[in-house]
C-alpha cells in the first residue's frame, strides 16, 4: 500500500552559466519525489524542468503544489504494486501535469523494482545495453570558451559529441560561432545545434544550410513545435538529419510527426512525455517508423537521469546517443554514489531499482525552506 507521498525542491548552482534561447540558468531546481509504502519499500523520481516556466507549462512550484494538493491525495492507500493501475487513476483524474506524473511514476516503478530485486529496466522491456553515449551541451556562448571546454572534455575522454544551444543571436552569427568550434575539434568529433524553436521557416532554411555545408550532424527543434508542415520541408529539403524535441508531448505527437514524416530523429524525454512508459511508446513509434532516436534530458539530476538511462538502456536503437550530462552541469551531488561517466559513456546502474542510492543529509541542506 502506498503510505506517504513527499515533494522536495532542491535549489543547487549550476558549474557555468547555461545559456538557451529561452532563458539563462545559473541554478537547476530539482523537483524530487519519494514514495514510501507500509512494507517498508521507498522509491523515488524526478520532476525537474528548465528555467521556470521559460521552457514549459510547469514549472518548480507548479509540480510540488499539484503533486501535494491533487495527485498524492489519489494515491494514497492503493496497492504499491499494481503501478499501472495506480497511474491509470492518476491520468484519468488529472489533466496535463506530464512532468509530475512522470515523477510519481518513476518512484513508484523505483519502489516495484527493488521489492522485486531487479533494475527497473527489466519492467520496462529489458536492457540491450550497459553503457549509453553522452553529449555535451556547449552553452557558455563564448566562442572561445567554448571549444576550450570542448578540448577539456575529449581530454577527460568524457564527451566527444558536443551540442551547442543557439537561436538567441542572429542567424549568421550563430552560425559563424558553430562553425569555428567545428573546425577546431575536427571531423572526428560530433558537433550538433539545439536551436530551441528559436528560428523561423526562412532563417532555418538559410541557417540549416550553412551548417550543413560546416559538416554539422544534427539540427534540434530549428522552428515551432507546432510548425510539424515547416519541419516536414525541412527534413525534406536538407540531408543533415532534423530533430523534435519540444514537439514530442507523449506517443501521439509522436505517432502525428512520424507519419507526416516531419523529423528524421526523436528527443525522447521521459518528463516531456508524461512518463517511462509513455516514453517507451514514443520509441516504439520511432522505431516502427524508422525514425532516429536520441536520448533527451531536461538537466535532471542524479535521479531523473538514471530513470531516463534505464528506459533508454532497453532502446534497441539508439543511433544519435543520449544527452543524460544533467548531473555533471550541478555543483552539488544528491547521490550518496554519483553516476559512472568513462571512456564517452554513462555507466548504467545495476542495482536494484533505479540502482541508485539518495544522499538525505546532502538533499537536507540543499532542500528549499
Amino acid at each position: 500500500m502506498i503510505k506517504s507521498i513527499e515533494t522536495i525542491l532542491a535549489d543547487v548552482p549550476t558549474i557555468r552559466p547555461h545559456k538557451l534561447s529561452v532563458t539563462t540558468m545559473n541554478t537547476q531546481t530539482l523537483v524530487l519525489v519519494r514514495v514510501r509504502c507500509d512494507d517498508g519499500v521507498e522509491g523515488w523520481g524526478e520532476a525537474t524542468t528548465i528555467g521556470g516556466l521559460n521552457y514549459g507549462e510547469e514549472s518548480p512550484e507548479s509540480i510540488k503544489t499539484n503533486i501535494d494538493t491533487h495527485i498524492a491525495p489519489l494515491l494514497i492507500g492503493l496497492d504499491a504494486t499494481r503501478v499501472a493501475a495506480a497511474m491509470a487513476v492518476v491520468r484519468k483524474a488529472i489533466q496535463g501535469n506530464r512532468f509530475a506524473k512522470c515523477a510519481i511514476e518513476t518512484a513508484l516503478l523505483d519502489a516495484q523494482a527493488r521489492r522485486l530485486g531487479v533494475p527497473l529496466s527489466e519492467l520496462l522491456g529489458g536492457r540491450v545495453r550497459e553503457a549509453l553515449p553522452v553529449a555535451w551541451t556547449l552553452a557558455s556562448g563564448d566562442t572561445g570558451k567554448d571549444i576550450a571546454e570542448a578540448e577539456k572534455m575529449l581530454e577527460l575522454r568524457r564527451h566527444r559529441i558536443f551540442k551547442l544551444k543557439i537561436g538567441a543571436r542572429a542567424v549568421a552569427d550563430d552560425v559563424a560561432h558553430v562553425l569555428a568550434i567545428k573546425k577546431a575539434l575536427g571531423a572526428d568529433v560530433s558537433v550538433r545545434v539545439d536551436v530551441n524553436q528559436a528560428w523561423s521557416e526562412l532563417q532555418a532554411m538559410e541557417g540549416i544550410a550553412a551548417l550543413q555545408d560546416g559538416g554539422v550532424d544534427l539540427i534540434e527543434q530549428p522552428i515551432r513545435a507546432h510548425n510539424k508542415a515547416g519541419m516536414a520541408r525541412l527534413a525534406q529539403r536538407f540531408a543533415v538529419p532534423v530533430m523534435a524535441d519540444e514537439a514530442l508531448q507523449g506517443p501521439l505527437d509522436a505517432y502525428s510527426y512520424a507519419t507526416a514524416a516531419a523529423a528524421d530523429v526523436f528527443a525522447v524525454k521521459i518528463t516531456q512525455s508524461g512518463g517511462l512508459m509513455l516514453a517507451a511508446q514514443v520509441g516504439t513509434v520511432a522505431q516502427l517508423a524508422g525514425v532516429g532516436l536520441y536520448g533527451g534530458t531536461m538537466l535532471e539530476g542524479g535521479i531523473g537521469t538514471a530513470a531516463s538511462a534505464q528506459l533508454f538502456a532497453t532502446f534497441a536503437d539508439l543511433s544519435f546517443g543520449t544527452e543524460l550530462f544533467g548531473p555533471l552541469l550541478l555543483t552539488e551531488e544528491v547521490l550518496q554514489e554519483p553516476l559512472v561517466y568513462k571512456d564517452f559513456m554513462l555507466q548504467v546502474p545495476s542495482g536494484h531499482g533505479l540502482g541508485v542510492a539518495i544522499d538525505t543529509d546532502k538533499l537536507g541542506h540543499l532542500r528549499r525552506k
